[in-house]
């Protein structure tokens, strides 16, 4: 009778082995049906606020006048794509822009394929490719993404801006995004172009600072490229006599916001800069800024110099903003927004990722599109008061939105 127990105890196990197996199966084959399902459903980004429709079209550019310090082969001249977001007239037939056109489509997290995440061909955008401008006369913005992201990831921004009248170069840093695309083919990113800027010990912390520093310098000088190219685009061509050359408005996120501060300071026609939830770095640290800024932050993030710093990089982060702060003569709105972690600046915050795509990537509790429309109504605030003289109460008055956290403002 021992030996029939043993048999038949054996045989139960491998049924409830079998039945847990089966249940497996079903949870993961269902749960991979529902991801293939919601990532194949369109999203559509935030409609943007303002009275213009939006044109773009794109540009690559080569700074003959720099040897590109970033690139694995030496002594190339620095190459950038540029996106530019303007003020539209869509006629009969005019065509909606792709949002990642060809081989842009592999910024996908998971490469072209985009497993997981809705499908950069199902994200619609509100931008016609190509259209003639507007009539009129526009400030340039110019916008640089966070490290390793790229221009297009930043389509809400860009065209909630152009929509109020602004035309923006989405600047893509070449070999420290993770891809970009230049004369048809794809570029990455290189480990001169993506140094360690973070440190996590008291001794690689100033190693880090400094990479920091000598990358900024790179980022700034092609944001003032852009600037210049576009000032040239006033001469002839589709967008003569619609620039205020004069005007410029830098901004960016993470280490772009560094580069837009940086290229603010030693650009005389920059009327301001914002910077979304980046440290800074560069000589614009210690030296200040003379010109009005922007620190839009995430929440707990040390970047306006108000924080309770966790580790040695948020202490940094803090110290840093405070002597940026102290330095400056030209006026800081400083705010924080809870429940945004770092990539709710970004175009992320609109996509579908599956779970365990989306615990990678840092995107806080907030909805994603409230947190961009969020950012876009301080961004277009702030470009408006800066760039045309625009009294913003948005920018003084009690925030209407309550996930805002004022921490400083002009007395």
């Amino acid at each position: 009778m021992g030996e029939v127990a043993r048999s038949r105890q054996q045989r139960r196990w491998v049924r409830w082995v079998l039945l847990i197996a089966l249940i497996l199966v079903v949870v993961v084959s269902g749960y991979s049906g529902y991801v293939a399902i919601r990532a194949a459903q369109p999203v559509t980004l935030p409609v943007p606020t303002g009275p213009y429709e939006v044109g773009r079209t794109l540009f690559e550019w080569t700074d003959s006048t720099r040897t590109d310090l970033l690139a694995a082969q030496p002594g190339k001249p620095r190459e950038l794509s540029v996106w530019l977001w303007y003020p539209g007239v869509p006629g009969p037939g005019a065509q909606h822009a792709p949002y990642t056109p060809g081989a842009w489509a592999g910024l996908h997290v998971g490469g072209a394929a985009g497993l997981g995440e809705t499908s950069f061909a199902d994200v619609r955008d509100h931008s016609y490719a190509d259209v003639p401008v507007a009539p009129g006369r526009f400030p340039v913005v110019v916008l640089e993404p966070g490290m390793g992201l790229a221009a297009p990831q930043y389509t809400t921004l860009a065209e909630d801006l152009a929509s109020h009248g602004y035309l923006v170069a989405g600047v893509t840093p070449t070999y420290s995004a993770n891809l970009t695309v230049l004369n048809g083919q794809t570029v990455s990113a290189t480990d001169a172009g993506q140094p360690p800027t973070t440190g996590t010990a008291n001794e690689h912390a100033g190693e880090a600072q400094a990479a920091g520093d000598r990358l900024v310098a790179v980022w700034a000088a092609d944001d003032q490229f852009a600037a210049t190219r576009l000032a040239a685009l006033n001469a002839s061509g589709r967008f003569a006599g619609h620039i205020t050359v004069g005007t410029i408005v830098y901004a960016g996120h993470s280490f772009g916001g560094a580069a837009a501060l940086e290229a603010c300071r030693t650009d005389p026609h920059c009327a301001g800069a914002a910077d979304l939830d980046g440290t800074q770095y560069g000589a614009v640290v210690d030296a200040g800024l003379a010109k009005p800024m922007m620190l839009i932050g995430s929440q707990n993030s040390c970047i306006t110099g108000a924080c309770q710093p966790a580790d040695v990089g948020s202490q940094t982060s803090r110290d840093t903003a405070r002597t940026l702060l102290a330095a400056s003569t030209g006026g800081a709105w400083c705010y924080t927004i809870t429940g945004a972690q770092h990539f709710n600046f970004s175009d992320y915050g609109s996509y579908y990722l599956a779970a365990p795509i989306r615990s990678q990537v840092p995107l806080g509790p907030i909805d994603g599109v409230e947190a961009l429309t969020i950012t876009n109504a301080y961004l277009s605030a702030f470009v408006d008061h800066v760039a045309q003289g625009r009294p913003e109460p948005l920018l003084t008055g009690h925030p209407p939105y309550p996930q805002v956290d004022v921490q400083h403002t002009p007395s």
